[in-house]
């Protein structure tokens, strides 16, 4: 059975850090493209970034030059590291391995002052 579980979520301030993680189970990890999408309150699901096998990152443009996706195939983790945070980054963030579907419980992400 496939699970990802998101963690690291929480308030911050804007202009603050956060790092999320997602712990993945139950599938060959290694090979498996990674995504984070996101939903906003009252919206829908948004595309934050994708990791590849190779470990190559891509971002949505909002996010271009202050979130880095990594990963850690030998612990099967992918994470977020998210800087400048802004008010809009508000949501509660998924790691899914299908952008449409993700199968987690997702963790909050509060940037307020």
């Amino acid at each position: 059975e496939v699970q990802l579980v998101e963690s690291g979520g929480g308030l911050v301030q804007p202009g603050g850090s956060l790092r999320l993680s997602c712990a993945a189970s139950g599938f060959t990890f290694r090979t498996y493209r990674m995504y984070w999408v996101r939903q906003a309150p009252g919206k829908g699901l948004e595309w934050v970034s994708t990791i590849n096998a190779e470990g190559i990152g891509y971002y949505t443009d909002s996010v271009k030059g202050r979130f880095t996706i990594s990963r850690d195939n030998a612990k099967k983790m992918v994470y977020l590291q998210m800087n400048s945070l802004k008010i809009e980054d508000t949501a509660l963030y998924y790691c899914a391995i299908n952008p449409n579907s993700p199968l987690g419980q997702g963790t909050q992400v509060t940037v307020s002052s």
